[in-house]
């Protein structure tokens, strides 16, 4: 529904970035309310997802 709004307002690339963190933000929840560990395959795949955000959002 929000990613719909922005791009009716041309907020796209904002949209887009937030998007991306969608795969991220369970994990990250989890480490922070319920204080899971993660295996080192995960930290590597949140430090990759963490990069390429802010690669796509220099463009």
């Amino acid at each position: 529904m929000l990613y719909l709004l922005a791009a009716q307002r041309q907020l796209l690339a904002v949209a887009v970035v937030l998007a991306s963190f969608y795969p991220a933000l369970p994990v990250v929840l989890g480490l922070v309310l319920l204080r899971q560990r993660i295996s080192r395959r995960q930290a590597v795949g949140l430090l990759g997802a963490g990069i390429a955000t802010v690669l796509l959002t220099l463009g």
